[in-house]
């Protein structure tokens, strides 16, 4: 193939733009591996990227999408082989480098993941960073010795692609999880990922410093009051995991949490993780806390010409679950 289509971000005296177009692999982010595009996914970022409401590229143009995978078609490096099926989300894909919104991508093999056994290309992008950042949420707390003992996860933005993946890999690890949602229609969507009790946003509206102690932590998609408010109905020595900025970046507390019931603030940054992180938690990821519903939360299966509406849609607050982009339906 000559030339291929891939969904390219431009800002330049033409203003912000967006859309497909076509490009060769020479053309690609340098780098040691090129594979074939099986599946991407889209993402809060991928939207915030594609419609140019968030500063997420630093260099232009380049392919949107933050996770890929694929099949090696070519690779300098001899640890990866052709025809090896692979994935890579985050470590600069869509910021720096071109990502997975094409027929193919070239990627720095330290960066790129040989597929776990026991999982498929199309979960490991139905997980994508979505379902990596809920895990690594789980990684980092259980590291500073959550443990299900110690009450109930909440996971804030409960119906959205971190949070649908947070309620499902937290009940499949062991605990048990409070989904916190404005969307009360979407109960029993997720009581079926392992929630054990769903509650409205009001759960979360106190203002006071601290609160009774009802949750042993949580993941927080939202930030603000709502994060405020998590932390201060931790109970002592919990975690709470921050992971998203939904509603806004702005945190109103006290030290009152921290230095009183020892609660721990953890941040969850996925697109910089660590290789060894990345190697352990993509492992568990396909073995102990692969969910079992993973294909009722691929709620939508869209192609590279349908992006933009599917962006317009996820900030509109309009999106339920994971949506997987098929790029070629030949590949298995």
């Amino acid at each position: 193939m000559t030339t291929f289509n891939a969904f390219r971000i431009h800002s330049d005296e033409q203003g912000y733009r967006a859309g497909l177009e076509p490009m060769t692999i020479d053309q690609l982010s340098p780098g040691e591996v090129v594979i074939r595009v099986a599946y991407s996914s889209v993402n809060y970022k991928d939207a915030l990227a594609g419609t140019g409401r968030g500063k997420i590229l630093r260099q232009f143009p380049l392919n949107g999408g933050i996770d890929v995978a694929g099949y090696v078609v070519a690779s300098s490096d001899p640890q990866f082989r052709e025809g090896d099926a692979v994935l890579c989300t985050g470590s600069g894909l869509s910021e720096t480098r071109d990502g997975g919104y094409a027929q193919f991508a070239r990627l720095q093999s330290e960066w790129t993941i040989r597929l776990p056994e026991g999982m498929t290309l199309r979960e490991a992008m139905i997980l994508g960073t979505a379902g990596f950042t809920a895990a690594l949420a789980l990684f980092r707390m259980i590291e500073n010795r959550q443990s299900p003992t110690m009450g109930p996860l909440a996971v804030t933005g409960a119906t959205g692609g971190v949070g649908s993946m947070a309620c499902a890999i937290f009940s499949q690890a062991g605990f048990e999880v409070c989904a916190i949602s404005g969307k009360p229609e979407q109960a029993d969507y997720l009581r079926s990922l392992g929630a054990t009790e769903i509650v409205g946003r009001e759960a979360l509206n106190t203002q006071r410093p601290m609160e009774s102690a009802r949750f042993g932590g949580g993941l927080d998609n939202v930030g603000g009051p709502m994060l405020a408010s998590l932390i201060a109905q931790t109970t002592p020595y919990g975690n709470v995991a921050s992971a998203g900025l939904a509603a806004t970046a702005h945190l109103p507390i006290t030290v009152m949490p921290f230095i009183i019931r020892g609660v721990s603030l953890l941040g969850v940054a996925s697109a910089g993780t660590a290789r060894d992180i990345r190697d352990a938690i993509w492992e568990r990821l396909a073995g102990p806390w692969k969910p079992r519903q993973l294909d009722a939360m691929c709620t939508q299966e869209v192609t590279l010409e349908t992006l933009p509406s599917v962006f317009e849609r996820m900030l509109a607050g309009g999106s339920l679950g994971r949506t997987l982009v098929r790029i070629d339906e030949s590949l298995p």
